[in-house]
């Protein structure tokens, strides 16, 4: 399936709209990645177990909105964005969609 930011699909003409295709999960901190966080913190420079969290949580809901595009019936995501929202202290959801189409 062809997965872009862009409006259309090179090469490719939108068909159908199917409607909006999404995925989320919510993911929350745990204390061992919040000891050490804070520990980096002191020190300074890139906090490696939240990089991993919010990549693990951005492919789960790309892997979700794909299986949602899939039930509709689509040939590819256009105009994919994903966004973040603290859903309550150290828990966030990260939410990725887009229009689901058919291509020709």
């Amino acid at each position: 399936m062809i997965i872009t930011t862009t409006e259309n699909v090179p090469g490719k003409q939108v068909t159908e709209i199917l409607g909006i295709a999404r995925g989320s999960t919510v993911r929350a901190r745990n204390i061992g990645r919040d000891i050490f966080a804070g520990l980096k913190n002191i020190v300074g420079g890139e906090i490696e177990e939240y990089t991993k969290l919010q990549a693990e949580s951005r492919e789960q809901a790309m892997d979700r909105m794909l299986a949602d595009a899939k039930s509709l019936g689509a040939d590819a995501v256009v105009n994919v964005r994903l966004t973040t929202a603290m859903i309550m202290q150290g828990t966030a959801e990260i939410l990725a969609y887009g229009t689901a189409v058919k291509l020709s």
